[in-house]
């Protein structure tokens, strides 16, 4: 069996194009049959200091929508000096209404982009169905600051939690997002990302969903700051981040591997965060699934302090986004059939209940 650092130095495969291209033909192939009608790029024309930052050196060239609005454009923002890109998913106007939508902003893993995430999980498809706006923003480096430790690769490790504030707030105001109703989602590094928000901005956030992340420990810990829902969805047999986490990686030259909690203790602290009681677990078909109510009297502001935190452990998966057509790279294991996560996650964070 080939070690972590043989499958990590797999994963973050620019050191080798031809594996690279080869390992991700697949998702690639898919990403570009998929339509992106009216697809656009900005123009580069903002200029440093706009006010849709809410801070200092950030600017859009995204246009404003209308009754003729692409379904879907790449477009791009300046934050903190840096011009970052994201692919936005718009779903038709319900009736010709034009209301506030519900907002999912998705991480890619490191490694891939925001066409490999889109590809892989199909949630513009099913953000449809539910009138939602989605963005799948492009990471530095093909990558996320998912934890809070400072590295040569990347020295300011709040980088991309203010992008992504910076991203939420200029959708809310170009694209008439519902600011009650913003939700995050990753994979692996992404899905990381995604539990990092929503640690440290849950008054921001009305849910998360995790797959294949776990929350950074060690000194790159994030620790959750308040109620808000989360689920936490994880192969049972993952072979590049296990299921009980990697307390102590592996060093790696191209981008240190963050030390992580294991994928219930990821969970159990967003619950702890939010006055949670016992959880409660079931094993369903395929998968067993642990639930944690979040206390009423929960502090820290959140909109659904009844909600829930929830971890699904799938059986016989790996590395990988249940339910998903495409195949994964070599050596992350399998992809379970008994469980489609984009469904699942969508109706955990829009369902009454979750």
């Amino acid at each position: 069996m080939r070690s972590f650092r043989d499958r990590d130095r797999d994963r973050d495969r620019d050191r080798d194009p031809a594996l690279r291209a080869r390992r991700w033909a697949g998702g690639l192939a898919l990403a570009l049959v998929l339509p992106l009608a009216g697809c656009a790029t900005g123009t580069g024309t903002g200029t440093d200091g706009d006010a849709d930052s809410g801070r200092p050196g950030a600017s859009s060239t995204a246009p404003a929508p209308s009754a003729t609005a692409a379904p879907e454009v790449r477009a791009q923002l300046r934050v903190d000096g840096d011009v970052r890109q994201y692919l936005l998913h718009r779903p038709p106007a319900a009736d010709g209404a034009d209301g506030p939508r519900p907002l999912l902003v998705a991480f890619h893993g490191r490694g891939a982009d925001a066409a490999e995430l889109r590809a892989k999980t199909r949630l513009e498809r099913a953000a449809t169905a539910r009138g939602m706006l989605v963005a799948f923003p492009e990471g530095l480096g093909r990558g996320w600051g998912a934890g809070t430790r400072a590295t040569k690769q990347r020295p300011d490790p709040g980088l991309d939690v203010r992008f992504t504030e910076a991203l939420i707030k200029h959708l809310v105001r170009t694209e008439r997002a519902d600011p009650g109703q913003v939700y995050v989602a990753g994979f692996s590094n992404g899905g990381s990302m995604a539990l990092r928000m929503a640690a440290e901005r849950p008054a921001l956030l009305a849910g998360a969903a995790s797959v294949s992340g776990q929350l950074p420990t060690g000194d790159a810990a994030v620790e959750p700051t308040g109620p808000v829902p989360v689920m936490v969805v994880y192969g049972a047999d993952d072979p590049v981040r296990p299921l009980a986490g990697l307390p102590s990686p592996p060093p790696d030259p191209k981008e240190p591997i963050l030390p992580t909690r294991s994928a219930r203790d990821s969970a159990a602290a967003f619950a702890a965060a939010g006055g949670a009681g016992e959880p409660v677990t079931r094993q369903q078909k395929g998968y067993e699934r642990t639930v944690w109510r979040l206390g009423k009297e929960a502090s820290g502001g959140s909109r659904r302090p009844d909600g829930t935190v929830q971890l699904l452990v799938v059986d016989d998966a790996g590395h990988t986004w249940p339910g998903s057509t495409v195949p994964p790279p070599e050596g992350f294991g399998p992809v379970s059939r008994a469980l489609d996560a984009t469904d699942t996650i969508l109706d955990f964070l829009t369902g009454p209940g979750r």
